[in-house]
């Protein structure tokens, strides 16, 4: 970006350095007209922490991500990785931050429908959605969005199952999510990975599960299997849909989540699984969730979530212009 000077000729460039201007996700064009979406990938917060058991503070998710992602945006278009000897993400690859959702105080049902239309409307545009949660019941709403969109399979990262089917009469919280997705008929199976130790589903919810059509791995599983044995499980030609629970990594290095449990992944075997969906499968959108920043002062949680979504997003750019 420049701009001219008094005498009428080009002034320096914007330096527009990360701690400077507005904290768009990867300070990228903010839209605020749901109806007038011209990307290729929309981001939508989805501020929402109603759902949790535990801990609260994910409702500071998407606002905690979006500030981390400026990090990321030094404008140098895009971002070049020695390793794959290709740039992720080029300035053709049209991002927009459509900010959030409204979230109504106490009313979950008002809340989830608002995050829905905003899925929706991401869709309608022909646009990835990608969503910052909130705690994981967002997913709910996300996954409802899908109606009519073609089968999708849900690939999960995660250290809880989340396949609750109704608690204390709860049936929207975030420890039924995915229940909830595998009831719908268009969800024609589920991947779930880094399920682990003491966990908030009994063993009947995991029975239910793979009657439903779960695959479910351990950490110490998908670690024999390797990244790549993992994706292969998934049906070929499934069309899929990515959400992350931020607590599916290991809390030594994600420890601002509501429910952090001890032996979770770490950073590249996380990103060499979805490297290897995005190159196999056609990703049709993604949530990211449980990003409570409170419980981390580093910031190192939510610059985790932005550099895993942004990688993510260059993955699944890149693999569609080779395969076009």
């Amino acid at each position: 970006m420049t701009t001219n000077d008094s005498a009428g000729q080009p002034a320096k460039p914007r330096l527009n350095l990360p701690f400077v201007g507005i904290p768009t996700f990867g300070k990228r064009p903010y839209v605020a007209d749901w109806g007038q979406i011209d990307a290729d990938i929309a981001v939508l917060g989805a501020p929402f922490d109603l759902g949790t058991q535990y801990r609260s503070g994910a409702r500071f998710g998407p606002r905690a991500i979006r500030e981390a992602s400026t990090l990321f945006s030094f404008g140098l278009g895009g971002a070049y990785d020695h390793e794959d000897d290709c740039t992720y993400l080029p300035e053709t690859v049209r991002i927009v931050d459509l900010g959030d959702a409204d979230m109504v105080h106490t009313d979950t049902g008002t809340s989830h429908d608002n995050i829905r239309d905003g899925v929706r409307a991401i869709l309608d545009a022909g646009a990835l959605p990608v969503v910052l949660g909130g705690d994981h019941s967002v997913n709910i709403p996300c996954i409802d969005a899908f109606e009519g969109h073609g089968d999708i399979h849900i690939f999960q990262i995660d250290a809880h199952l989340d396949f609750v089917d109704v608690r204390h009469g709860v049936r929207f919280g975030h420890g039924n999510c995915l229940r909830r997705a595998a009831e719908k008929p268009y969800v024609t199976g589920q991947t779930q990975v880094g399920i682990r130790n003491v966990s908030s589903t009994a063993r009947d919810g995991y029975e239910a599960a793979r009657e439903m059509g779960s695959d479910i791995l351990s950490v110490r599983q998908m670690r024999k299997l390797g990244a790549e044995a993992v994706i292969d499980r998934i049906p070929k030609g499934a069309r899929v849909y990515v959400t992350i629970d931020i607590d599916g990594f290991c809390p030594s290095i994600a420890p601002g989540t509501g429910t952090p449990s001890h032996g979770g992944f770490l950073y590249y075997e996380v990103l060499e699984m979805l490297q290897a969906l995005a190159q196999r499968h056609e990703v049709v959108g993604m949530d990211l969730v449980e990003v409570a920043p409170d419980y981390d002062h580093t910031g190192n949680t939510a610059t985790l979530a932005a550099q895993i979504l942004l990688n993510f997003m260059g993955f699944i750019f890149h693999a569609r212009s080779e395969r076009a």
